[in-house]
């Protein structure tokens, strides 16, 4: 069955909700993780871009962008925060949990999908989420 506009728009919400979340928690990380700007800063762009490429999708198909990450993001965010007092690897773990997160929404919910917003997923949103991902697992490893 094929999705509605209605329920494409819902999950791209959901997406974007996840991406405003993962730039709350980059932002955080980039204030208390003096060390590793670079790569943090490139994540967060990454994830900013992601925001701006599925608000934008979102206003074309008639829908409203969410405007904060909602309940999901006061908790990645109060992960951060605990994971940064406990030291730079906590924070990069829980960084890293974040990206395994978003990879697995953007997985489990591509099905769902109409086929013009499946392929914005598949060919912009998800190689980017991998990206990311590969990046903050590479400098979890690092730190071990």
């Amino acid at each position: 069955m094929a999705a509605t506009n209605v329920d494409t728009i819902d999950h791209l919400n959901s997406f974007l909700r996840g991406e405003l979340s993962a730039v709350e928690t980059y932002r955080q990380a980039l204030r208390k993780i003096p060390s590793h700007q670079a790569l943090l800063q490139e994540c967060e762009r990454s994830h900013s871009a992601r925001v701006s490429a599925l608000s934008n999708e979102i206003r074309r198909r008639g829908g409203s962008p969410s405007q904060n990450s909602g309940l999901w993001g006061q908790f990645a965010t109060a992960v951060e925060g605990t994971a940064t007092a406990l030291g730079e690897k906590a924070a990069i773990a829980a960084l890293e949990q974040g990206e395994d997160h978003g990879r697995d929404d953007y997985i489990r919910d591509l099905k769902t999908l109409d086929l013009e917003a499946r392929q914005l997923v598949e060919t912009q949103l998800l190689p980017e989420q991998k990206r990311t991902h590969d990046v903050i697992s590479a400098l979890k490893k690092g730190l071990s």
